[in-house]
């Protein structure tokens, strides 16, 4: 298992930790991710999450080889794999959840963040979303969420041609609350999840869903829509060719496609 979980002074840590693969992210992990989310929202020790990863990596993103040997399904079987219970579990928690993130974040590393209250990024971090030069769509709403940070031109430079965001980026987008040094990003944001010790839990998590109230289901069918089609171009000529050249170590070629 690749995800290390504890929890201290009432913060509940999610780190990412398998360094050797730049923080992949395997079923195994999703569910462990979700699992531990469900298990701080039951716990009442707990007042806040924290999610972060190993220095220098935040997460590249999904585990192209253990995703493709086990992929989500569609419909009901796509609603219950780990990935998708993730989803739910990080948008469905009333607590708050805290991000560190520590170099890269790439793909779901940076849509997880749409989800997350408050989110620390250090100096040496890029994020991105290369969802298209994968084959793929968009997922975990980033679809409708970062439309409404960015608006729709921006939007699509960060979706339709992937183009990556800096630290500084990240916060002018609204995605992150501040930029620190590397070497203090994940001090500083424990710091800041410590601080709901000190604040009243019921007026915490009230304040929390009359902020996400207005989006959530919005949210939750736009994870299902994206679902579906991500799953279907999972399995599309398109994603075949960006993943052998991805294996390859070579460039895609997308110029026989239509």
């Amino acid at each position: 298992m690749s995800i290390k979980t504890a929890t201290l002074n009432g913060v509940a840590t999610i780190e990412i930790a398998r360094p050797e693969k730049k923080n992949a992210l395997t079923v195994a992990m999703y569910q462990a991710m979700a699992d531990a989310l469900n298990a701080a929202q039951a716990d009442p020790a707990v007042r806040a999450v924290l999610i972060t990863g190993q220095p220098g990596i935040f997460t590249s993103g999904n585990d192209i080889e253990d995703f493709m040997s086990r992929p989500p399904g569609s419909g009901s079987a796509s609603a219950e794999s780990p990935v998708f219970q993730f989803m739910r579990a990080l948008v469905g928690i009333d607590k708050p959840v805290v991000a560190a993130v520590t170099g890269a974040a790439i793909g779901i590393g940076t849509t997880l963040l749409l989800h997350c209250d408050l989110v620390y990024v250090s100096d040496e971090a890029r994020l991105a979303m290369p969802f298209v030069s994968l084959g793929l769509v968009p997922e975990f709403a980033s679809s409708l969420v970062v439309p409404r940070l960015l608006g729709n031109v921006k939007a699509a430079e960060k979706l339709l041609l992937g183009d990556p965001f800096t630290p500084e980026e990240a916060v002018e987008a609204r995605i992150a609350n501040a930029v620190l040094p590397a070497g203090e990003v994940v001090n500083h944001a424990r710091r800041v999840a410590e601080r709901f010790n000190a604040l009243p839990p019921g007026a915490v998590r009230e304040t929390k869903k009359l902020l996400r109230r207005a989006g959530t289901d919005d949210v939750l069918k736009t994870i299902a829509i994206e679902g579906e089609l991500f799953s279907a171009r999972l399995r599309s000529p398109e994603a075949m060719e960006a993943f052998q050249a991805f294996f390859q170590k070579r460039k895609p070629d997308f110029s026989k496609f239509s």
